[in-house]
């Protein structure tokens, strides 16, 4: 009884911690110094800051991880402590975010404010970003790197700023923490990870892009992909994601494929053509008959030469099977064979279809083959 009640007490002591981490993750407030498994991080991210409040050194230094994982927390533990030093209590912090300011006007106008430095501006007239900055820095110089007030920039959303054009304010600070007398510490914080992607991925993303654009589509796909892990197999692979594209090109479009006639096979294998060349911009009947005229002219025989009004009959025959669609609403006055419409039915479904369907011509899966093979 008595073994059984530990096991309760014990139980309910653990319970209560989770909850309290929780309670202080939430409110992003934690008194306890205990910062979760970065402690490694922590003891280089405050050495590099103490260096540079200390002895005037510049230094930089870029925080990565997904969102939620600790980055800001892990900061904010490093700025408490390099505060609590009695040489920092001249270090100036600059937090800019990404989000916010979007150019290096906006930037510059809140590195201004932050520092305190709007009177010593004023109306002056600066060429350049550069020569703006520069002067603001200078105003906190107090003589030598080590008796100036260091400034630290906290950057947040960091890659938003490496994509800006020409990348003026990461140049320039950068430029400045080499040259200038005034020591700048600049640590940016990213959710971006920088890392090389498998060209198979990429190749299976680029694919699934081209013939559905949507979230949903996407959310599928990585679902189906992610459904393959399990105990003995705990990381996703490329081999996996190729695994759910196939899956989701097994659908009910692909399907529809293997009963189509000759005719409408060539229609779409026309398609396939023209979104090869014009790369995936719509197209219309007329240019889809155009296409399938080459390709009965190529052969000495006429046993494809159908009627226009007949291939037109195929093409709207497509439509309602909704293997194509309209990209804007059709009006009543608009020529049928000119309105834009755009395929449904990517390079692997056609292939897929036509290695399934018995009765197809050589002739035309050789076609098929040619066009596919131009991407």
């Amino acid at each position: 009884m008595s073994s059984r009640k530990t096991k309760s007490n014990a139980h309910a002591e653990c319970l209560s911690q989770v909850q309290r981490i929780l309670r202080e993750r939430f409110c992003h407030h934690s008194p306890h110094s205990n910062l979760f498994g970065v402690q490694v991080q922590y003891k280089h991210l405050i050495e590099l800051l103490k260096r540079t409040a200390i002895y005037g050194e510049s230094n930089s230094v870029l925080i990565v991880g997904p969102r939620g994982s600790g980055k800001t927390t892990l900061l904010n533990h490093a700025l408490k402590e390099l505060m609590e030093i009695e040489v920092s209590e001249n270090v100036i912090q600059v937090h800019l975010n990404g989000l916010l300011q979007t150019n290096e006007k906006i930037a510059l106008k809140e590195i201004t404010r932050q520092l305190n430095l709007d009177n010593v501006v004023e109306d002056k007239v600066f060429g350049s970003f550069a020569e703006n900055l520069s002067f603001l820095l200078e105003a906190l110089q107090k003589g030598d790197r080590t008796s100036s007030c260091p400034v630290i920039f906290i950057l947040d959303e960091f890659d938003i700023f490496a994509h800006q054009k020409n990348q003026t304010l990461l140049y320039n600070l950068f430029d400045i923490s080499q040259s200038a007398q005034t020591p700048v510490a600049v640590i940016g914080l990213t959710c971006r990870l920088c890392l090389s992607e498998d060209s198979t991925v990429l190749e299976v993303l680029q694919k699934h892009f081209s013939v559905n654009k949507n979230l949903q589509s996407l959310h599928m796909l990585l679902m189906l992909a992610l459904n393959r892990v399990t105990v003995s197999h705990p990381f996703m692979t490329s081999a996996d994601l190729m695994e759910a594209q196939h899956m989701c090109s097994l659908d009910s479009k692909a399907n529809i494929v293997h009963g189509l006639s000759v005719l409408e096979i060539c229609l779409i294998i026309a398609m396939k053509h023209l979104n090869d060349i014009y790369e995936e911009e719509p197209f219309n009947f007329q240019m889809v008959y155009n296409e399938f005229q080459k390709f009965i002219q190529r052969k000495a025989h006429s046993v494809y030469n159908f009627e226009k009004p007949v291939v037109m009959k195929a093409f709207e025959h497509l439509q309602q099977l909704e293997l194509i669609k309209p990209v804007e609403r059709t009006s009543v006055n608009s020529q049928r064979e000119y309105q834009l419409v755009k395929l449904l039915l990517d390079n692997t479904q056609i292939m897929n279809a036509l290695q399934k369907y018995s009765n197809c011509p050589t002739d035309v899966r050789q076609w098929a083959t040619s066009s596919l093979s131009w991407l």
